[in-house]
């Protein structure tokens, strides 16, 4: 695969995730920072921080890049949940090296 050169937020939201490194992964949001998934926002450090654990920590999620453009990465997700590997779209908002928004959609 080529390389995707992506914002060092990114990678440090990819990296976290990866490792399944919960306390990582919430460096990476920065003061204020929402989270749209599944149908819900997850808003501020204590939601962001539920989320992160139930919907990457506990099923082992392992985001694989396909494309970024923009704001936009394209990445397959697999973990420990039925159906996968699946397809996403991540958009980013990013301020300071830092994530403020960032909201996941199926491709």
């Amino acid at each position: 695969m080529d390389y995707i050169n992506l914002p060092k937020a990114v990678e440090n939201f990819i990296a976290a995730t990866n490792a399944h490194d919960a306390n990582a992964l919430a460096a990476v949001f920065g003061d204020g920072a929402t989270v749209r998934d599944d149908g819900a926002t997850y808003a501020g450090e204590a939601e962001i921080r539920e989320w992160i654990q139930v919907h990457l920590i506990n099923p082992k999620i392992v985001i694989t890049p396909t494309s970024f453009a923009g704001d936009r990465l394209v990445a397959s997700g697999d973990g420990e949940f039925p159906g996968g590997p699946l397809s996403f779209a991540f958009v980013f908002g990013i301020k300071d090296d830092q994530i403020t928004d960032l909201v996941i959609d199926p491709v």
